[in-house]
Parts: structure tokens; sequence; C-alpha cells
């Protein structure tokens, strides 16, 4: 088990620093704002528990995702997009905030950040944009999030019309976070997926269980890309498409056993990533740069004009320094370089989680190829209700009795070693772990030595941080929407959440 103290994530510091490129960090100024005639639109659409190979334009031939598919093509693929958290709250505290889980306290899930804390939201707000905020929350403080609601429902594109129109004069930034496809798999056009005639990916074990499954969760696929043609029509009829800047993330992977959601595998904290700036953006573009969430903030400030380099997060690392710890990729949007990252990390807290019966917790660093795994506490059992206690998990236990195959991947979900090594070229969905083979362990060294150096960086401790999560959960308050708290923190009730978006004025 690996933890560090105080002194020893210090240490570890001083002795990483030259293996890994952190994001520059300088002094803190206040922002000025730029010419109004300079300033895009920024459009931010997340979706909801999303594997990155399940779209049509990701080359899954099942689902029916045309809006999206056009947005790819009419813009740029980012494919070395990463979430550095395989869990809603984190990860979006991080695309908001431009700070890694752990160091801005928002590291389990249904978390909040540290009082102080800005966002992507604060820092364009101080400069003349209106900002505002469709869908799922799940994020808080209220204060370091200092959005307008523009309505509960990602359905209702006509206050979202009403929002970016309501003043020509404004610059915005709207975020269409969507409920979609989380699971329970309740909503979508269910007569475009027949289960027996969809193809399984090879990351997941076929039975009658997985194919129903997986075509209820391809119509809530179709329902988000529904939502995002509505919103994308509404920009075109406001007639800001050419000044607007459209991102869209998958926000983690699918909750499938080896879905992704809840492991630092690929198909977990890889993303579907799409950026469209027309004249600005390439129209069927593609980066392979490594970049994370965190940069996302750093990014459209610097479409914006502000200067992300010294603008304070008001929250400061280990060292004290109080910038992001992301980079602008607007370099890679505009098609002046393919660089960003030489590493992205990840952390996974299982404290907290729903249904969790032992301390688990994770950490990952990934470069262009190899991915280095630790699990901090191996020696235990790993179970949450989300996966383990699913009837589509039950379902491969009773399968894998005549599969010892199937046996051996089940067990894994269960149990993992205390440092797992893939090549991602070889073996794109983390199969085989490479850790203890010895022509690999220069390699493993030196993914090491970056994760060492980002863990004391961000001040993480290990066990302890995992063994304090409860503590940075959220007491009902913004942390989580209405409809997460409904469903016992799954994540969606559509009922409620379509009561509340008939009876809630923008």
């Amino acid at each position: 088990m690996t933890t560090f103290s105080r002194r020893g994530f210090l240490k570890a510091a001083a002795l990483g620093a030259a293996a890994m490129a952190l994001p520059r960090q300088v002094r803190a100024a206040a922002p000025a704002a730029p010419a109004a005639a300079s300033r895009p639109n920024f459009l931010l659409i997340v979706a909801d528990d999303l594997n990155l190979h399940d779209l049509g334009c990701a080359g899954n031939p099942d689902v029916k995702s045309p809006n999206l598919d056009r947005l790819a093509a009419e813009g740029m693929t980012l494919r070395g997009m990463f979430t550095p958290a395989p869990t809603c709250s984190p990860c979006r505290h991080a695309l908001y905030t431009g700070l890694y889980p752990i160091r801005s306290g928002a590291y389990p899930n249904h978390t909040r950040a540290y009082d102080g804390t800005r966002s992507i939201f604060t820092h364009l707000k101080a400069v003349g944009y209106r900002v505002g905020l469709q869908g799922k929350t799940h994020v808080g403080p209220k204060e370091t999030f200092p959005w307008e609601y523009i309505h509960s429902d990602p359905d209702n594109s006509e206050v979202f019309g009403r929002f970016i129109t309501r003043d020509k004069s404004e610059p915005w930034l709207a975020v269409l976070a969507s409920h979609d496809p989380h699971s329970p798999w309740t909503r979508g056009p269910k007569n475009l997926y027949d289960p027996a005639n969809i193809q399984v990916p090879p990351y997941l074990h076929d039975n009658a269980l997985t194919r129903k499954n997986l075509a209820d969760y391809y119509a809530e696929i179709t329902q988000l890309d529904t939502q995002v043609g509505a919103c994308l029509k509404a920009v075109e009829a406001s007639g800001q498409t050419d000044n607007t800047l459209v991102l869209f993330v998958s926000e983690q992977g699918s909750s499938f056993p080896y879905g992704g959601k809840w492991s630092l595998y690929d198909n977990g904290i890889k993303i579907a990533a799409f950026a469209r700036w027309p004249g600005r953006i390439k129209p069927g573009s593609s980066s392979d740069a490594l970049m994370q969430y965190v940069d996302v903030p750093p990014t459209f400030l610097e479409a914006a004009g502000v200067g992300p380099t010294t603008t304070d997060t008001g929250c400061p690392d280990a060292q004290g320094k109080r910038g992001f710890d992301g980079m602008s990729f607007l370099g890679v949007l505009l098609g002046k370089t393919d660089h960003l990252r030489d590493y992205v990390f990840a952390q996974h807290t299982t404290v907290g989680i729903i249904g969790y019966k032992q301390p688990y917790p994770m950490r990952s660093v990934r470069d262009a190829r190899y991915k280095l795994v630790r699990n901090l506490a191996p020696q235990n059992a790993y179970w949450i209700a989300g996966i383990h206690g699913a009837d589509i998990f039950r379902s491969w236990e009773k399968d894998a009795a005549a599969d010892p195959a199937l046996a051996e991947r089940v067990r894994w979900l269960s149990h993992r070693l205390a440092e797992e090594l893939y090549d991602l070229q070889a073996d794109p969905y983390d199969r085989k772990n490479l850790a203890d083979e010895p022509r690999y362990a220069d390699i493993k060294a030196r993914l090491a030595k970056a994760l060492d150096a980002w863990m004391a960086q961000q001040g993480d401790t290990g066990m302890p941080i995992e063994m304090n999560a409860k503590a940075r959960q959220g007491k009902g308050d913004e942390n989580e929407n209405p409809a997460d708290a409904a469903s016992g923190g799954a994540g969606k009730s559509p009922a409620p959440a379509k009561k509340a978006a008939k009876g809630k004025k923008a």
C-alpha cells in the first residue's frame, strides 16, 4: 500500500519534478476584460456516463447519433482527452475549476470544492460574460459556481434559446449538462434498437441481459443526441454560430462492468470530445494531443482574451501556488501544435460511493502509449453497488460458473494487483498487465516517478486522503442534482426531473 506523509510527498515532488511537465504557475492577477467584439461565446455540452466508443462517429455501427456525428465532422475530434476522475461529481468539478480533484477537495463522488475555490463561471463572469447552466449540477458550493440556472430539463431548448439571445451586447458561457445516458436507461426511442441485432463490444460479456441493457443505453444516447441537435439549432437560429466555440465531452465511461465508470482503465477515463469554431477550427480535423478536463478553463479564458497563466483559482496546491493545474490547448484547436502534455493523471476514491464495502483508492498516470495504475489497498475487496450489486454483474457471475475466462474477468472486477501496467497501443482495453515483466521496468519506473511527483503537488497522501473522503461530500445543498438524491445517488430520476422542468421558469 502506498501512502505519503507531508514530508514524504514534498520530497517526492522535488525528486519527480524533472519527470513531468506540470502546468506553469505564475503570480495570480485579476483578469482584465478584453474588447467585447473579440470575445467568443462558449457552449459546453456534457453527457452523463457515455463511453467514448458509443457514438456513430466513434465507429459504433449501431448507435444513432446524427447530431453529434455532424458536430464532429464540422470541427476537431480530440482523441487525447481524459477525465482525471471516473465518477460524475469529481470530473465535473475538474472540468469547471481547472483543478485536479484532490487539490480542490472535490475527489469523492457527491462532493464539493474547498471554500474560496473559483470556477470558469467565476472567471468569465468577472470579465462581462453571462454564465449559465442547464440540466445536471452535482457540484458545490454555490459560491464557486455563480451561474444562472437556466432550467432543470436539458430537453427544453426554448429556455436555452432565450438565455443565449437575451442581451446581444454580452458574450455568454452556457453549459448543457444532460442527464443522459446515465442509468437507469428508461428514456429515448426504444424502437431503434433491437437487442438481438446489436453488436456487443469486446470488453463486455455477451448474454441476453447485456444486450437488453445495451439497447436501452443506446436509446438514451439518441435522446442525448436529440438534445444536442436542438441546442445547436438554437445557436444557429440566433445567428451566433460563427462566434461560438462549442465543446462536447462525454463525461466518463458507462456503468457497465468493464464499461469504464469507477475504473482508471481507458474505458473509464478516455473521453469522446469534439470542438467546433467555424473559421478557426478546421472541419473534419483531429488531434492526438494528450489533454484533460482541467485544461478546459484555461483554454476558454485564452480564447476570451484573458491570460490563463495569471489567473487566481482561489485554491493553492501543496507548494502554495494558486494557478490552474490545467493549461490552454487553444493552439491545438487552431492547428498550431499537436502536443500539449507528456502525461495525464487520474484518481478514484471508493469511500462514500453508494454501497462501497472497503476503501479501494486508485491512482494512474498515462503517456501517449503506456499507463501505470496503482491500487493503494490491494488487500481489500473492491465492491460498490453500481458494479457488483447490479443485475448485469450477477448475470455474468452466473455465466462464469461454466466459463473459466469469464470467471477470471469477474474476479478481476473485485481484486486487482498493487500495480498494473498496460501498453494501450497493443492492448486498448487494459487487459494484459505488464507490471511484473522485466523488459518494461524502465517504463514503469519513469511513470512511477511522474505519478509520485503529481501526487505530491496535489497534496495526495494516499490512504489518509481516502479515509477523509466522507468529510468532502455534500450535505444535500447544491452538490447534488435533486434527481440524484431521489435515486439514492444513482444520478437520475426521469419523472421528477420532467415535473420540475414543467413547473420552473427560466
